[in-house]
């Protein structure tokens, strides 16, 4: 089986990055690239581990010098984005490589990774998407709304991916995208 480049993509809240957490810890062939961001960092995340926090003038120069394997601006604030050397490496190395990225990022992704496989992870309801945004507590309310409005765009998008799966369950649903890398 040849290394994959999985694109875990969906709204904000959902649970991509918790997802993408279990699915590393509970298989040793795969491997999280770490985007980069112009946001500043929330409690408890770790520069280089969590994300690579730049300035908005280094993540021009990374778009610019074509570093970035895709880019977007979110909620129209902040800017992330995929650095593509640590990807490219750990896919030679046979590692299978998770992005947690937005729709933007990952229908750029499958135009210059054709083979990549795109995972859209919706929540259970809707209902569900807002009272996990809640516990987070990390957004104001104005960016709370932002962050809904565009998670009703993002579900839209959802079947022109590749595959769906819904995130009730962590354990079960890292399994089932473990899975569908393994037999796909």
């Amino acid at each position: 089986m040849s290394a994959k480049l999985v694109v875990l993509s969906g709204p904000s809240a959902v649970g991509k990055g918790t997802l993408a957490s279990y699915m590393i810890e509970q298989n040793d062939d795969f491997e999280l690239s770490v985007s980069a961001t112009t946001r500043s960092p929330r409690p408890a995340e770790i520069d280089g581990k969590s994300y690579r926090f730049v300035s908005e003038d280094e993540f021009s120069r990374m778009q610019q010098s074509n570093e970035l394997l895709e880019w977007a601006t979110v909620h129209g604030q902040h800017r992330y984005g995929t650095p593509r050397l640590p990807v490219e490496k750990a896919l030679a190395e046979g590692k299978n490589v998770v992005l947690e990225i937005d729709v933007q990022g990952a229908f750029q992704v499958k135009k210059s990774f054709p083979e990549a496989l795109l995972v859209f992870v919706n929540p259970p309801s809707f209902e569900e998407l807002e009272a996990r945004m809640d516990k987070r507590g990390t957004e104001s309310p104005e960016e709370k709304l932002r962050r809904l409005e565009t998670a009703t765009s993002e579900l839209s998008q959802a079947d022109s991916f590749d595959f769906q799966v819904i995130n009730d369950e962590v354990a079960r649903c890292a399994q089932e995208v473990v899975d569908l890398v393994k037999s796909n």
